[in-house]
């Protein structure tokens, strides 16, 4: 009955793009290669306002994506390959294929290691620390894999085993894996994971809001919830990977990623730093501070000239105060010890006061 349900309200199946490359003269345009790049601009765009809201120069996060980028894109191309050698390398293949990352065919847990090395390198050599960069781009980074992954709709690639679900992912036969009729429908592998990533969007940003992380805790979470739905859509796809004791490469990837992201989200809540206010802010409300400083000085300053005024021109020989003797020279020598004294450590306690707590 509840099928019946899901039928009657649901579409019958997902179908697939007709056409995934056009071509622009000798040029092919493929629809894989545009989602990507938007994928990465939306991403680092999202990212930088995210560290320019924390009080950071968004023009460090944006150098930092032009170190991340391309060293993503080879860390994804690396990773790919190696857990998918047999389709590069053997009788018949022409090994010079695992150059074209164009035709589809990049891992994105080689992307998100490749692209870290890339952020840490250009933020070693920008003097700025890794722990915010890092909590402006986690759910950044998860938006642009969830529209990174609509590449694989328009490549009809990476889907899982075959399904009678309502959403079954209608499959051309020129891309239908060996064995399998005509008319198969299969797991939207792609549309799994694109929606628990949005899904984990949400989680990131709620415990953003609601609980006070400590400095790069929000990303070592990142590493914990994808990896978690990583594991269990990478284990229903039917494309061709190298299996260690009944679990895919992938799989035992997201394994490792989750125990490390579990372990330091532990380590940073329990001895981390506290999430900090960068140092542009910091340098602009201690602008702000001296400003302030520089008025009330300044207001300090006219009411000791209009006390001045009121009090009218001091008489010959008077001495300053009003207290002590004339000695030889005109020096004033006080009745009583510390009476200047005691006026300047006045002045001295007023000057802290003035001085804003924190600073």
């Amino acid at each position: 009955m509840t099928s019946d349900l899901l039928t009657s309200v649901l579409p019958a199946s997902i179908p697939s793009p007709s056409q995934g490359v056009w071509w622009l003269g000798p040029v092919p345009i493929r629809a894989y290669g545009i989602i990507i790049m938007v994928g990465m601009v939306i991403g680092v765009w999202w990212a930088s306002r995210r560290y320019r809201a924390r009080g950071g120069n968004p023009d460090v996060l944006v150098d930092a994506a032009l170190w991340a980028i391309p060293f993503g894109i080879v860390g994804a191309r690396i990773w790919h390959v190696l857990t998918h050698l047999q389709d590069y390398f053997g009788p018949g293949l022409d090994p010079i294929h695992a150059l074209y990352v164009w035709e589809g065919g990049i891992a994105i847990m080689g992307a998100v290691t490749g692209g870290a090395l890339g952020v840490w390198i250009a933020l070693r050599r920008a003097g700025a620390r890794m722990g915010p960069v890092a909590d402006s781009v986690a759910p950044a980074l998860l938006l642009a894999q969830a529209m990174g992954r609509w590449g694989n709709w328009f490549n009809q690639e990476l889907f899982g085993g075959p399904t009678t679900l309502p959403w079954g992912l209608e499959i051309d036969d020129a891309h239908l894996p060996a064995g399998y009729p005509s008319g198969t429908l299969f797991h939207p592998t792609f549309l799994y994971e694109s929606l628990w990533n949005v899904a984990m969007i949400c989680v990131l940003l709620w415990v953003e809001k609601r609980f006070r992380t400590k400095s790069g805790q929000l990303f070592a979470l990142y590493l914990v919830v994808y990896p978690l739905g990583r594991f269990f859509i990478e284990n229903i796809r039917l494309d061709e990977a190298y299996v260690f004791f009944g679990l895919r490469a992938n799989a035992w990837a997201a394994l490792g990623i989750f125990a490390v992201g579990v372990v330091l989200t532990w380590y940073l809540g329990a001895f981390g730093a506290p999430r900090e206010v960068l140092a542009e802010e910091r340098s602009d409300l201690s602008s702000t501070a001296t400003d302030e400083e520089a008025a009330e000085g300044d207001e300090a300053d006219e009411d000791e000239a209009d006390g001045a005024k009121v009090g009218g021109p001091l008489e010959e020989d008077e001495p300053v105060g009003g207290h002590g003797q004339m000695a030889e020279g005109g020096a004033c020598v006080p009745d009583e010890p510390g009476g200047v004294g005691d006026q300047d450590g006045s002045a001295e306690e007023s000057k802290e006061k003035i001085i804003p707590e924190g600073r």
